[in-house]
């Protein structure tokens, strides 16, 4: 981990330094609601000078679902190469268990992620295990809302997949509660959390090796730059698992964060479980 934290305004100065681009999406790339139309002109130029750049999202829906989603957002296709989600790694895990019934927490939004696989869905009562993609109602939900439901889940030992391993997301300006929330609160009361996504090594697995497939080449791990606004699954994930990283810090932890100086920043980098080894505000060329 470096020890102070290069401060940039674009990513024109070191981007050549790498082969492959590992970026998140919301946050990064737009806010849930609109695109961030400096983030996607510099991914069109990183892509224009021979960078690959794979979309990584902890979005609890397959591929598929969120390319339709960035098109109706406004997202350019020029944007990126491809696209991971830890809902691809969710339905890995859900695939192992073929055929044992399941409880879904979460909303019917979420749905795509168990499509064609033998997974019966069945009441809390009745599963062997428990698939949570989100809060039903993240608007005015809590993990807190759930606290009995949980408690019973660990009572009977019930294993948690966990979609979406955000604590959080902001949409469109606004806070909302994510998966993560809940796996955390599982965990508490003893409960036994697998999660999918960000900052677990499974993804970046994943996203590397789609990577490099389509560059037809091995990609050294120094030679990829992990991109994201969030120290706890974007930054941490990146470092454990060896990359560099670029924290967009007027993401997730804008509140924290707003008006700091270079130097307060660099403290408040200091005080995180992961430094990133560059940041600026928005991600821009």
């Amino acid at each position: 981990m470096p020890s102070s934290t290069r401060l940039l305004s674009g990513v024109a100065p070191v981007i050549g330094q790498y082969e492959l681009c590992l970026c998140d999406i919301w946050g990064v790339v737009h806010n849930g609601v609109a695109p961030f139309v400096a983030a996607c002109d510099a991914l069109e130029r990183m892509r224009a000078g021979g960078v690959t750049v794979v979309l990584v999202s902890n979005a609890p829906r397959p591929r598929s679902e969120i390319a339709v989603q960035l098109g109706r957002i406004g997202v350019p296709g020029d944007a990126f190469d491809a696209i991971v989600t830890s809902g691809d790694v969710a339905r890995d895990l859900i695939a192992h268990r073929a055929g044992e019934p399941l409880y879904h927490l979460g909303p019917a939004r979420d749905l795509p992620l168990l499509a064609g696989l033998d997974a019966p869905r069945v009441g809390p009562a009745e599963a062997h295990y428990v698939v949570c993609t989100g809060l039903f109602d993240d608007e005015t939900e809590t993990a807190e809302s759930y606290a009995d439901q949980l408690a019973d889940f660990a009572r009977r030992g019930l294993t948690l997949i966990c979609a979406n391993p955000d604590l959080v997301v902001d949409r469109g300006g606004r806070i909302v509660p994510c998966a993560g929330s809940l796996a955390v609160a599982y965990e508490k009361l003893g409960g036994r959390a697998l999660y999918a996504g960000k900052p677990h090594a499974p993804i970046y697995d994943l996203a590397i090796r789609l990577g490099q497939e389509l560059r037809g080449e091995t990609v050294e791990k120094g030679r990829i730059l992990a991109i994201g606004d969030a120290i706890r699954t974007d930054i941490a994930g990146a470092v454990q698992y060896g990359l560099d990283s670029l924290m967009c810090v007027a993401g997730i932890h804008a509140g924290e964060m707003a008006g700091l100086s270079d130097q307060a920043l660099q403290g408040w980098f200091a005080r995180q479980s992961h430094r990133p080894s560059y940041a600026m505000p928005h991600l821009a060329w």
